[in-house]
């Protein structure tokens, strides 16, 4: 891309993302980590209407009173993005591809992370790892990593979602809230890795797809190429056969998906590359918020 074409594409991306963590994410995305960043203050004398879950119970038993602990919410957060770049982010049937959908919300959330005063940072990842950007605040860093996220090119095309978890959990000290963007079109298994890396963060995954993955439209012959692997199969969507088998796979598939998360304890959204994300955030965040 042209130095001209990516500096205008930034700017668009940035004028649309930041009025709207602006203006209807700030309250949301407030409330779905609240209670994740707490730090231990101090303890004192239990008062009535306390709770009794904050009880001291050693300094309770040293003084033969009961205490209790007083935390305070951290100021500052880090928010950490793990980015699929791998070859099927770069499908699109209707309005727009995978990448450019995965591009405005992650632009939203890294703005959101900044008005709020976090540190946000981004792995992108294909079947190993493609860049590390370290977590920082500020403007001009929230346009370097929109600037990435238009213009990066993997140096591989697979996809393996364990290597990038793996990474966060070792490279990350300090508990994060790591959000895992990609279509989860992996054939490894990530389950495992998944709960390690949600027991030392807090891990949010957004599934990007386009609806053409999970239906066939009944058009004849097609050509199909897996854009990871380079294998191409002719298909006769005409058979309905065909059709059912292809719409069975991808239920089984998400249902797995869903199991996976579910018993990572991982909160997750399914968006659709050509709807409007900000409905799905909006009741991830608030979801988020009323389990705390």
């Amino acid at each position: 891309m042209e130095t001209s074409d990516l500096l205008k594409r930034v700017r668009q991306i940035e004028i649309k993302t930041r009025g709207l963590s602006s203006n209807i994410f700030a309250g949301e995305y407030h409330t779905a980590f609240k209670g994740r960043g707490m730090t231990f203050s101090e303890v004192r004398a239990y008062q009535y209407g306390d709770d009794i879950r904050s009880i001291d119970w050693n300094v309770t038993a040293r003084y033969n009173h009961p205490y209790v602990k007083i935390f305070e919410e951290e100021r500052e957060l880090t928010v950490m993005l793990l980015i699929d770049v791998s070859a099927s982010r770069n499908f699109g049937t209707v309005s727009k591809l995978k990448k450019n959908q995965i591009t405005e919300i992650a632009a939203v959330l890294a703005f959101s992370a900044i008005q709020n005063n976090d540190k946000i940072g981004v792995i992108f990842f294909s079947d190993r790892i493609e860049k590390f950007i370290p977590p920082k605040k500020g403007r001009t860093h929230i346009l370097h990593i929109i600037r990435e996220l238009v213009d990066f090119y993997p140096e591989h095309k697979e996809t393996n979602i364990s290597v990038a978890l793996q990474y966060l959990t070792n490279a990350i000290k300090k508990r994060c809230t790591c959000f895992l963007i990609s279509d989860f079109m992996d054939d490894h298994d990530f389950e495992h890795p998944l709960i390690i890396a949600n027991k030392k963060h807090d891990v949010v995954a957004l599934q990007l797809y386009d609806r053409r993955e999970k239906i066939l439209p009944p058009v004849g012959l097609m050509y199909l190429t897996d854009a990871e692997t380079g294998e191409s199969v002719w298909v006769d969507t005409s058979d309905k056969k065909v059709r059912d088998e292809f719409e069975a796979y991808g239920i089984e598939r998400d249902k797995e998906l869903d199991r996976i998360f579910k018993h990572a304890s991982v909160d997750m959204a399914s968006i659709s590359a050509d709807e409007d994300y900000v409905r799905s955030l909006i009741t991830l965040f608030k979801k988020r918020g009323a389990g705390y």
